[in-house]
């Protein structure tokens, strides 16, 4: 077999979208050629093809950042993985330890599917630099889903947070960062205050979660009563935008926001009094590194975590999987790739 199939776009737009035959690639220098088994979406991802977010496009582009497949050919030099090995990628691969690179004037957004070339294709030939070991507790399906949502919440809670038993958590959504968080704070002997739609609670309960609050409430004034008015000790804060100013009106004195979304907007508000008199501290948090991910998969397979999938797509099928994506799922959505 010399062909496969790759969704590309030739430009900005959902109806750009193209599943087309091209080429299998070919590894070079310290590459790995990688089968892919599944892909999990992000909500970045149907952003990028339906408006380029600003990004330097290459067309065509293909759009994906969450693979989990296997390693099937080596190129020239390539020696961190053997054929066979299961690997998951690396959704910012230059980012491999320690800070993240850029500057003060221009922050770095060097990811996959988001200015290099996505994996929403049967094989992918990439650095071997930019893969991760796979969890061996997880089938493809599930372990698709670390590189950014699990990838994110485990950066912001445990290597930025210090999440720790003990600490009250609150997770103000149930989409795929959110669940991860959830888990992860449970993990580490967190109580964990879910806020969702209704119809989530019984499952957001059934994960772990110790309270539930209805989004649609005065949720908080929910999180007063719920703390005995001490607030929370850290909010894995995925909505931003004005909702941001209300995640420090519940954070207790000495407490951390982890901002991450921006579902509600890119300009984030917050009152200056509270955060202040509080000494409350926000991390802004943008994915996380090779390491960081390396340390989630260790800890995937040593707590049992498993990731929350909301419903699995064929690979024909991605529109139908983006149009998922904005009904709310409760968790990820994953593209089937290859068995």
């Amino acid at each position: 077999m010399t062909t496969m199939k790759r969704w590309e776009i030739d430009a900005i737009g959902k109806q750009s979208l193209r599943l087309n035959d091209v080429g299998i690639p070919r590894p070079g220098l310290r590459e790995v050629l990688v089968r892919v088994n599944a892909v999990a979406l992000n909500y970045r991802d149907k952003m990028v093809v339906e408006t380029g977010r600003g990004l330097p496009l290459t067309f065509p582009f293909t759009p994906g950042s969450d693979l989990a497949g296997e390693v099937v050919a080596l190129g020239e030099g390539a020696s961190r993985f053997g054929l066979g090995m299961k690997v998951i990628s690396t959704p910012t691969p230059d980012w491999i330890d320690g800070l993240r690179a850029g500057t003060a004037r221009k922050p770095a957004y060097q990811t996959l599917g988001g200015f290099y070339p996505g994996v929403l294709a049967e094989y992918v030939a990439m650095p071997e630099e930019w893969f991760a070991p796979s969890p061996e507790t997880l089938e493809p399906w599930q372990a698709c889903a670390l590189p950014v949502a699990g990838l994110t919440a485990w950066f912001a809670l445990v290597e930025r947070a210090g999440v720790q038993a003990g600490d009250t958590v609150l997770i103000p959504s149930t989409g795929g960062v959110a669940l991860f968080g959830m888990q992860i704070a449970k993990a580490n002997g967190a109580r964990v205050i879910v806020c969702g739609q209704p119809e989530y609670e019984a499952r957001a309960k059934a994960l772990g979660a110790d309270h539930f609050i209805d989004a649609g409430s005065d949720w908080v004034e929910a999180v007063y009563r719920l703390t005995s008015e001490r607030g929370v000790d850290i909010v894995l804060e995925v909505i931003g935008g004005k909702h941001l100013g209300r995640s420090v009106q519940v954070t207790a004195v000495g407490g951390r926001v982890c901002q991450i979304g921006a579902l509600d907007g890119w300009d984030i508000q917050a009152p200056a009094m509270p955060l202040m008199l509080k000494d409350i501290t926000i991390h802004g948090i943008g994915t996380g590194s090779r390491r960081a991910l390396e340390r989630l998969v260790r800890a995937v397979d040593r707590t049992g975590i498993k990731p929350v999938v909301d419903s699995r797509y064929p690979l024909a099928d991605l529109p139908a999987a983006f149009d998922r994506l904005d009904r709310g799922p409760f968790g990820k959505i994953v593209i089937d790739v290859m068995s």
